[in-house]
């Protein structure tokens, strides 16, 4: 029996064929206003009931329930193939069917592979983790060359509406070359960001060239994506990435590709 319906982005990128990816949006769930309708986080205030019947509906495309972390805005990276809960904002994975997952409403998520298909992660890229390096630990926790990683970067709060204080800015000059292109003059003293930029500097400093993704904004997508600068209270979207046991297909066509 095949899955039911549940809208779900795929990740336009050239991983190899045991690599599976997704992100759900904020349709196709149960939860009621302002969590509507498909919302998969425990942390925010929705019911638990409505959050355990939409894990249930991603959980049917999936191949094991996924390590939820706990997320902090930090660096810790952990091992989906060992761990079934913790406190970090990545995972990695070796093993077919340990599903790697993070949840966003404006903070970048970013998926990767590498182009043997044989180590996928998973990272929550929030400006402060980017600043600490997050991604740069991911993709040396996923071991091998830098130059076989592929990344995805996933549904963010655009250029046009992450307005940062000038604090932003100065962080990531201190930590990241080339971080200045990222800023351009907002309202007053403030500054719009672009994250997709400063995590493209950042994978490139790792020695990550195969970058894809990063078209999709979360606050003017006000349909598609929760967004917690958008609108404050509200659901989260999953991006998750395994290796597949076997050769067949997601389980459900996609609704979208980014």
């Amino acid at each position: 029996m095949s899955a039911p319906a549940l809208p779900l982005i795929l990740p336009d990128w050239p991983a190899p064929p045991a690599v599976r990816a997704c992100v759900t949006t904020r349709l196709g769930g149960v939860s009621a206003a302002p969590f509507d309708s498909f919302n998969p986080a425990t942390h925010v205030g929705d019911d638990a009931r409505a959050v355990a019947a939409n894990r249930a509906l991603l959980r049917a495309h999936l191949p094991a329930e996924p390590l939820w972390l706990e997320q902090v805005h930090g660096v810790e990276v952990l091992d989906a193939d060992r761990e079934r809960c913790g406190t970090g904002d990545a995972s990695i994975a070796h093993c077919a069917g340990s599903v790697c997952a993070v949840m966003t409403a404006d903070c970048l998520p970013v998926l990767f592979c590498n182009r043997q298909g044989t180590v996928v992660a998973a990272a929550h890229a929030g400006w402060r983790g980017l600043a600490m390096g997050v991604l740069t630990r991911t993709v040396q926790r996923m071991g091998g060359s830098p130059g076989d990683i592929l990344a995805w970067l996933g549904p963010a709060i655009g250029p046009d509406a992450f307005e940062v204080g000038p604090e932003v800015r100065a962080v990531f000059l201190e930590r990241l070359p080339g971080a200045a292109a990222a800023f351009r003059p907002g309202t007053g003293d403030r500054l719009y960001a672009d994250i997709y930029l400063l995590a493209r500097l950042e994978l490139a400093r790792a020695g990550v060239q195969a970058v894809y993704g990063g078209g999709l904004c979360t606050v003017s997508q006000a349909a598609l994506f929760h967004s917690y600068r958008r609108d404050g209270r509200c659901g989260r979207m999953a991006s998750l990435v395994w290796l597949a046991r076997d050769a067949s297909a997601l389980g459900a066509e996609p609704s979208y590709q980014g």
